[in-house]
């Protein structure tokens, strides 16, 4: 214990049961057993006036003094802490993850100090906080001085120019709790840039580890895994009771669909080669033969892939309607839907359709030439120009479906199934032969105008190439193995693999 002023948060509540005390919060709670009613009473107060526990204990006879201090090891998650400084409170601090540890770094007021590049300023409770995926803490800017003197912080700044609304040893203090929670770093005071006239180097600037992550990529890391993240998480339901749960199919568009051929199951399985010889030969192919995929192949594709088995529920384990798929997908949600793109396609006219995975049907959205031919460039450049694309697949996220149930993790959920269904698209894209390839990137504004989506509702998050395979006459030998490729096991599995599947595709009727 320190002569910092503390607090209880203000989202913990504080339960008294004769001796027995309860803190609980929405990110952990604790039972307290045995507490002394003048502890009882000085928890009781922390609720709305900030204690300096260490003044505090020595008010307390050792025995209460003790159990305060325990109190404040195992609760310490619980507690905020206040910087009062100039004759008020400047900021308040809260822990963001259980093993956080409190410290103060010393900053002289002639290093350029910055906010690090994972900072951010955002909206929380009803104030202006600070944060970091990079930090264990979240400071609360209580003061307007507090809150200018951050947002200068937006480039190298010396803590002496900073001085006026706030004194020196004000402005001493609070940049070095700031440093010490991780939100703002110091130049390094040596090095190559480090001469007259040079600009200072910080350290998420110059690390090698800390360069090679984007804010963005690490602020979805560190929200959608707990750790370092204070709020509620996980499959908790947060909007049952107030809003209704998407359905769990979406309606497909008005007017005639086109029925997709529907694959029989004897003959795929009479013909399907070994699991370990489609994984084996599974690539990305991005050229085509010349004779286009067939309707008959798409449909048998999508039905393999990406249909609804079965539609079942609610119950009170799933207080929604469920499906199931080929694919897996968390709480059976299936957000996922697919908009097909065809160039070529023998029995498909050229277009962008919806897929209809409960009538296996393609429904026409957009047939706009102009449309087509943006969304198919977007996917050539995601292939660097190599594929000149027979059809794309469009992966799109109703993110609703899945933000009814899962708090914080619902975007990274999605990108979790849309990763399970690529690789069930590729297996079954080299087990029919066909020439499959997934893409890193789209462009989901340019996606969501041709297909007729509202962004924040239904975005495209992946994007997947299909057609025909080239190179399958009975006489094409197996593809060799790249020549750069040095195989550190046996290097016949892959171009046995390949053989198998050339065999499966001569004898197949």
């Amino acid at each position: 214990m320190d002569d910092t002023p503390v607090g209880l948060r203000g989202d913990v509540i504080l339960q008294r049961d004769g001796r027995v005390v309860r803190l609980l919060s929405p990110v952990g709670s604790l039972a307290l057993r045995g507490v002394a009613d003048v502890v009882g009473d000085l928890l009781d107060r922390m609720k709305s006036h900030p204690v300096q526990l260490r003044r505090a204990a020595a008010q307390l006879p050792p025995t209460e003094a003790g159990q305060l201090a325990r109190i404040a090891v195992s609760a310490g998650p619980l507690f905020e802490r206040f910087l009062v400084a100039d004759g008020r409170t400047l900021v308040t601090v809260e822990v963001t993850a259980r093993d956080a540890v409190d410290r103060v770094i010393e900053v002289s007021l002639d290093a350029p100090v910055r906010l690090t590049k994972f900072t951010l300023l955002r909206s929380h409770g009803g104030e202006l906080v600070v944060e970091s995926p990079t930090a264990k803490h979240r400071v609360r800017l209580a003061d307007a001085a507090a809150r200018n003197l951050v947002a200068a912080l937006g480039r190298p700044r010396r803590g002496r120019d900073l001085v006026g609304p706030l004194s020196a040893a004000a402005v001493g203090a609070l940049l070095g709790l700031l440093a010490g929670v991780g939100l703002v770093e110091v130049a390094a005071t040596s090095g190559p840039g480090s001469g007259p006239g040079s600009q200072p180097e910080f350290p998420s600037d110059t690390d090698s580890v800390l360069r090679q992550w984007d804010f963005h990529d690490l602020l979805v890391h560190a929200r959608a895994r707990s750790g370092r993240f204070d709020q509620p998480f996980g499959g908790i339901f947060p909007y049952r009771g107030e809003l209704p749960p998407q359905p769990a199919v979406k309606e497909p568009p008005a007017g005639p669909g086109l029925a997709l051929p529907r694959p029989v199951l004897e003959e795929v399985l009479s013909r399907d080669p070994a699991l370990t010889s489609v994984l084996e030969a599974r690539t990305s192919v991005r050229q085509y033969a010349s004779e286009p995929m067939t309707v008959a192949q798409l449909g048998e594709f999508l039905y393999r892939t990406s249909r609804v088995r079965a539609r079942y529920g609610p119950s009170e384990a799933t207080p929604y309607e469920a499906t199931t798929r080929p694919y897996p997908c968390g709480g059976a949600a299936y957000e996922l839907e697919l908009y097909v793109t065809v160039q070529r396609c023998a029995g498909v006219a050229p277009g962008a359709y919806y897929y209809d995975p409960v009538g296996h049907q393609l429904f026409l959205v957009n047939a706009d030439p102009a449309d087509r031919r943006a969304m198919l460039h977007v996917a050539s450049v995601a292939t660097g120009l190599q594929a000149d694309p027979d059809v794309l697949i469009t992966i799109t996220s109703r993110f609703q479906r899945l933000s009814w149930k899962y708090r914080a993790i619902a975007y990274s959920v999605t990108l979790k199934h849309v990763g399970v269904l690529y690789q069930t698209m590729y297996l079954v894209a080299t087990a029919m032969a066909l020439a499959p390839c997934g893409l890193g990137s789209g462009d989901a504004d340019l996606a969501a105008r041709v297909l007729g989506l509202e962004y924040l509702q239904e975005s495209s998050v992946g994007d997947f190439l299909l057609g025909s395979r080239p190179l399958v006459a009975s006489d094409a030998p197996p593809r060799p193995l790249p020549p750069a490729w040095q195989p550190v096991n046996d290097p016949g599995w892959g171009t046995a693999a390949q053989a198998e599947l050339g065999r499966r595709r001569r004898a197949a009727p």
